[in-house]
């Protein structure tokens, strides 16, 4: 159970489950107002917020140029036609949108984030391996993708110095993630219409230049392999807001409608994705491999006329601001789920900066060379992230009708090392058979390089095999001496 020192509140006191660690403080509904506590349950008289408002939620951190450059990399990396792309673009983002429903719709009935709930599937101390890569990812690795993209909107906008233009982009999104869960919502609701009114304009004027029968054909081999890694790439980026999802819905009354969360944070997700990365997509078709060249921003909004393209460039720093204020709250959120006791009532804020100081450090250096960082980094993300899920959707199945599990989420004794061990063996067999990308090619790769990147279908079927089979193998030795 909860270790004394933790701030533990009877259910009758806080509507929470019994031994349940309830986050300090009065937050409300207040928005210009820093949100206290970190990764703790939240008390049913702080819930608030309607499912609907998860649309623009999910909607405006999609709408930057860190999207449209998904779509770009498939035609202009991976040579694919511009109709593939489209459907490698449809197909994975579809499932990393499906699942990013599921997993914000058990937001309220908990009232903690995703990776407080990620304790179910690997046990308290082994949850480290995900939350660990989750903090990392979301709060640095995320956070300077999306930095630099800003970045270079804002140089070509106002050419200003790039470090001025990260200074800048980097210090708007911090205040916004320092402040927390009620100003992230806010911001992300009223940037929406700016955001969605100038990339509709430009997804218009960018389709009627396309020439869909254009195909590039890069030093990469082959229409299958390229399909493959172009399909992992949008879901890398799709799923890649999976272990964020439950943070956005906590806040949630318990009896909210889990049908509706999961409609419009999956939409969210998916119609915003899927516009913007064909629309990419499309303007490779313009222009080449140019496309993910030293300014790929610059390539793009060339496109344009010149008062949509600063508009355009307008739309994707604020954009990327959109995206990183998810990235740096969910990212400390993470870091605060780890198991490390901080008692500073800002926990969670003071981590948000100081992940806005590193990510500001790895963004700088990840100024050159942007294009091919940005291709292995959507790959990477995949490969940990459906081993991660696969833990998630196997517990859930397992524990099905067993009854409530809260009192588990802050159980410092409770394992389930099934989850990392599963996960970690996912992994390491699937990059050591399938990854395919500049920094480590796998063994299959290596041998047939039209295979393209499996990394993440394999990860995710090791990873359940191995959780069910430790499962099973556990469910029989338990009762093994009752039949002898």
């Amino acid at each position: 159970m909860a270790t004394p020192d933790e701030d533990i509140h009877a259910a009758p006191a806080a509507g929470a489950p019994v031994a349940t660690v309830v986050r300090e403080g009065s937050y409300g509904e207040k928005v210009v107002a820093v949100e206290p506590g970190g990764a703790e349950f939240i008390p049913l008289n702080e819930r608030h917020g309607r499912p609907i408002q998860l649309f623009w939620t999910w909607t405006s951190p999609n709408l930057e140029f860190a999207t449209i450059f998904v779509g770009v990399i498939a035609v202009a990396v991976f040579g694919l036609s511009f109709w593939l792309a489209v459907l490698a673009i449809v197909l994975g983002t579809a499932v990393g949108s499906v699942t990013q429903g599921l997993l914000s719709a058990q937001g309220p009935a908990h009232g903690v984030p995703q990776m407080v709930l990620s304790r179910l599937g690997f046990g308290y101390w082994g949850n480290i391996l995900p939350a660990g890569l989750n903090a990392l990812t979301a709060g640095i690795g995320w956070f300077a993708v999306n930095s630099v993209s800003g970045t270079f909107a804002l140089n070509t906008l106002t050419h200003l110095a790039k470090p001025a233009c990260l200074v800048i982009i980097v210090l708007a999104q911090v205040v916004v993630a320092f402040f927390g869960y009620n100003l992230v919502h806010a911001f992300e609701r009223y940037v929406f219409p700016v955001l969605a009114v100038i990339f509709l304009i430009t997804t218009v004027v960018i389709l009627a230049k396309t020439h869909p029968g254009t195909h590039i054909a890069p030093g990469f081999a082959g229409t299958t392999g390229g399909f493959l890694l172009a399909t992992g790439a949008a879901f890398g980026y799709a799923v890649g807001w999976n272990p964020y999802a439950a943070d956005y819905t906590r806040y949630f009354p318990p009896d909210t409608s889990k049908r509706a969360i999961a409609w419009w944070a999956g939409l969210g997700v998916f119609v915003s994705c899927v516009i913007l990365e064909v629309v990419g997509a499309a303007s490779a078709t313009l222009s080449g491999a140019s496309a993910v060249g030293s300014n790929p921003t610059g390539a793009f909004t060339g496109h344009l006329p010149t008062g949509l393209a600063d508009a355009t460039l307008l739309a994707i720093a604020l954009g990327a601001v959109a995206a990183n204020v998810l990235n740096i709250y969910s990212g400390a959120l993470s870091f605060t789920a780890l198991g490390i006791r901080l008692p500073l009532r800002l926990r969670r804020a003071i981590v948000a900066v100081a992940f806005g100081v590193i990510g500001f450090i790895v963004a700088y250096y990840g100024l050159h060379d942007a294009g091919t960082k940005y291709e292995n980094f959507l790959l990477v993300i995949a490969y940990w992230i459906a081993p991660w899920l696969a833990v998630v959707f196997c517990d859930q199945l397992l524990r099905r009708g067993r009854g409530p599990v809260d009192e588990l989420l802050f159980d410092k004794h409770y394992t389930n090392w099934a989850g990392p061990v599963a996960m970690a063996v996912g992994m390491g067999v699937s990059i050591w058979l399938f990854s395919n990308q500049t920094e480590y090619t796998g063994f299959v790769p290596t041998r047939v390089p039209t295979v393209g990147d499996l990394t993440f279908e394999a990860g995710f079927l090791i990873t359940t095999v191995v959780y069910l089979g430790w499962h099973a193998v556990e469910r029989r030795l338990k009762a093994s001496p009752a039949t002898r």
